[in-house]
């Protein structure tokens, strides 16, 4: 690259984030279609390529950083937010992103996961959510739904699951949103927004196990069933949804239920109006339990989004703020202060 050359000179294509490896997940697994988003989108996101940095664990989705023509690295079990944070850490400048799966980041992966949520570190978290262990052959997972019959819930998994965007709220994310690999559009536009954020990233990409777990999330992609059952959330404007926007959602006192718009006994001014920039969590919490009901939509978009400062500036402040003080140091003469010994 010319040195005076700038991102929309380089006029990046898709295929230049390609890499030359051969995809080996299954024939019509949804990660392809994470894949192929994130490929088309990189180049409009006006980070140089050689800023981007992929970072994954052990799963399906952890083979991304392969696929994707960018600095990247295929890390260990779990540990995917700890390296991207060592990553982020040394260089603020680079744009750290971490695929993963939701048995590596919710299960042995669960403590790396929440303390960068907490810290705020500026990495980008990706969670292909198949609610199933797919490379290992289809065990349940963190996210596997109470009573899945699986080979190590063979009369029913006991376990309650995880709601990863409720545990990310939790934990502090400054940025979680879901989206449906069956909806190239939207988790197109949702990368666009993970990355215009400063802070911890957390996406969750509902993705379909065609081998292990098919069909887990057809109620929310077969086009006879989606409008009824999927929420999409924007910014400022009213809970709309149905196949002809006659649905909305309402707050009774901290109770959210439906309501037909076409009765006259509800208008659009009486809808719920959803603010992702909102400061009280309570109302985006809210929004994860939805699909805990029957009666109410599965919510897409952004639940939350809310700036604040960023673990890797402060690190970096603080840094400067004590050479100002104390000066630069010398290792020498830490070495050698204090109580030393001499071996012969």
């Amino acid at each position: 690259m010319a040195e005076n050359m700038t991102i929309d000179e380089v006029n990046l294509k898709p295929k230049d984030f390609s890499s030359s490896q051969d995809v080996r997940w299954c024939p019509g697994c949804g990660d392809y279609s994470i894949l192929a988003q994130m490929q088309k989108v990189s180049p409009e996101l006006g980070v140089k390529k050689e800023n981007f940095v992929w970072v994954s664990g052990i799963g399906c989705a952890s083979r991304f950083p392969y696929y994707m023509d960018t600095f990247g690295l295929h890390s260990i079990h779990g540990r995917a937010p700890t390296i991207a944070t060592g990553i982020k850490v040394q260089n603020p400048e680079l744009s750290v992103w971490v695929a993963t799966g939701d048995g590596d980041t919710l299960s042995i992966g669960g403590n790396h996961f929440i303390h960068a949520c907490r810290r705020n570190i500026g990495i980008k978290i990706i969670l292909f959510n198949n609610r199933i262990y797919g490379l290992t052959k289809g065990q349940y997972s963190p996210t596997s739904e109470k009573g899945k019959v699986t080979n190590s819930s063979p009369y029913g998994s006991i376990d309650y699951p995880f709601e990863p965007t409720a545990l990310a709220i939790g934990a502090g994310a400054t940025f979680v949103a879901r989206t449906i690999d069956r909806e190239p559009k939207h988790l197109k536009e949702m990368i666009r927004h993970a990355n215009s954020h400063a802070g911890t990233v957390f996406l969750e990409v509902y993705q379909n196990c065609n081998i292990f777990n098919d069909g887990t999330f057809f109620v929310l992609t077969d086009k006879e069933t989606k409008f009824d059952k999927v929420l999409k959330l924007e910014h400022d404007k009213p809970m709309v949804f149905g196949k002809e926007n006659n649905k909305g959602i309402i707050l009774d006192g901290f109770t959210p239920r439906v309501v037909d718009l076409t009765n006259g006994k509800y208008s659009l001014d009486d809808l719920w109006i959803h603010d992702e920039r909102d400061l009280h969590a309570s109302r985006a919490y809210m929004l994860t339990q939805f699909a805990e009901f029957e009666n109410l939509p599965t919510p897409i978009g952004v639940f939350r989004r809310i700036d604040k400062s960023t673990y890797e500036q402060d690190l970096h402040q603080q840094i400067n703020d004590v050479i100002e003080k104390e000066g630069e140091g010398n290792l020498k003469d830490l070495l050698f202060s204090g109580n030393t010994w001499e071996v012969n």
